[in-house]
């Protein structure tokens, strides 16, 4: 994890445009680095795609299915906590498998390989360019209160909330904003050393 200060001043505009607060908001600033390690390491000489729905637990599971047998199932809570360095590791592997990860507000992972189920009827789940993970992102986030971040496959890591695509993190440098992220014309500036790109701007 990075300096509380900087990670502040990155992550205050993503809980801010996707309305986090309090132990939610630390749970997607962990999923989003965790995001931005496995878009930028991949798995096995490859780039990984994966989803990770935080929040609204209840919910975002009836709204979902298994697609396979959940490999979380049974473990203790205390072993699947995001900011586990051991856990973390674990959910990168599990990560090359088909579905979404569910995820509490306070860091536990509760479910692995999960289909979620896409409102077709809904024109705004479908993003020009952007594929079925980015669907789902966008339903589900639009369905429950949960936010959804998606690591694509082209190394680019995207976070939704009510539906709408609020954040896009480009992992090479880092580049942060005073204010909200991702508009057409993007007011950016690069932090020096800090290894990841962040596209962030002026307003939604």
């Amino acid at each position: 994890m990075g300096d509380p200060e900087q990670l502040e001043k990155v992550f205050g505009p993503i809980a801010t445009s996707t309305r986090c607060k309090s132990a939610r908001k630390e749970t997607v600033e962990a999923i989003v680095e965790l995001g931005v390690e496995l878009a930028r390491e991949g798995r096995e000489g490859r780039k990984i795609g994966t989803l990770f729905v935080i929040g609204d637990v209840e919910r975002v599971l009836e709204q979902s299915r298994s697609l396979l047998l959940d490999p979380l199932y049974g473990h203790a809570a205390e072993l699947l906590q995001v900011r586990d360095p051991e856990f973390r590791e674990t959910a990168k592997e599990l990560a090359q498998l088909d579905g979404a990860f569910v995820v509490d507000d306070h860091g536990t992972f509760v479910s692995a390989g999960r289909f979620v189920d896409v409102d077709v009827s809904a024109s705004g789940n479908f993003i020009p360019g952007l594929g079925t993970r980015h669907a789902a992102a966008a339903s589900i986030s639009r369905e429950t209160s949960a936010v959804a971040v998606v690591v694509s496959q082209s190394s680019v890591v995207r976070v939704f909330a009510d539906g709408e695509l609020r954040a896009e993190i480009i992992p090479e440098l880092f580049l942060m904003s005073r204010e909200r992220f991702l508009t057409p014309t993007p007011n950016v500036r690069q932090v020096p050393d800090a290894g990841l790109t962040m596209a962030v701007a002026a307003g939604e």
